[in-house]
């Protein structure tokens, strides 16, 4: 029998935490958006087969937003190359932060006060803001307010926390990451959003030709620094964004 190599040994003896949230037509969604349709289209009793279809909208449960989601002109899904879609993943471990104050945007003094603990975050880096914000996702026990992941006020406006412009012209412009990550629908915080009319941090993050995983989980299980991340769109022609799969490898 054929030994496996060490390298295929270290691989498959790696922690594995799955980053993507379970998708259906209940889970919350942008507003401009339908929940997902399904009808099952065979059957294993009438044609020996199951089979169903989807409807659902790009950008829905655990995504990557492409460039071109925003940024007309810029690549889609299946223009990202598979070197970008495995890459080394740090995470701002900022759920204190927010639990204090659900508004809060991730700043240049958060990644500054990471890097002092942890060493500067190199270039071709995935950076994900952890939360905690996932835990609001579907959890009744947790949560009394089923809107509670898009947390509005009287007044319509979402209080969740993002990052702030600033915060990612650093990662971008100083330390050329490769891919930002959070676990809110947006990448700008709620409040910021509202004032400004429209998603500015995200629009600089894709007019850089960079991607970005929303929506994502478990990221407070994920150390801050020595994990891998996985991003698995499928490659559909054309598409801005798509749900996907999502997952970190660590040492245990």
């Amino acid at each position: 029998m054929t030994e496996l190599s060490e390298w295929q040994k270290q691989i498959l003896s790696a922690k594995r935490v799955d980053l993507s949230h379970d998708v259906h037509a209940g889970i919350p969604r942008f507003p401009a958006f339908n929940p997902m349709t399904e009808r099952t289209v065979n059957t294993i009793e009438e044609h020996r087969f199951f089979a169903k279809e989807y409807t659902l909208a790009t950008p829905y449960g655990t995504h990557i937003d492409a460039p071109g989601h925003f940024a007309a002109g810029k690549r889609l899904v299946d223009a990202i190359g598979a070197d970008e879609l495995i890459l080394p993943l740090f995470v701002l471990h900022l759920e204190d932060s927010v639990a204090q104050n659900p508004d809060h945007g991730v700043t240049v003094e958060d990644i500054e006060a990471f890097e002092a603990e942890h060493g500067e975050i190199p270039a071709g880096s995935f950076v994900a803001f952890s939360s905690n914000w996932h835990k609001r996702w579907d959890d009744p026990d947790a949560w009394d307010d089923p809107d509670a992941f898009v947390n509005h006020d009287d007044n319509g406006v979402q209080h969740t926390p993002g990052w702030t412009l600033d915060a990612l012209k650093f990662l971008v412009e100083e330390r050329n990451v490769s891919a930002i990550g959070h676990e809110t629908l947006d990448t700008d915080p709620g409040v910021v959003a509202a004032e400004t009319g429209f998603l500015y941090g995200e629009l600089y993050v894709l007019e850089q030709n960079i991607y970005q995983v929303e929506v994502m989980t478990n990221l407070d299980q994920v150390p801050a620094t020595g994990a891998v991340i996985v991003v698995g769109p499928p490659k559909i022609q054309g598409a801005p964004s798509i749900t996907s799969r999502v997952f970190a490898l660590f040492n245990n």
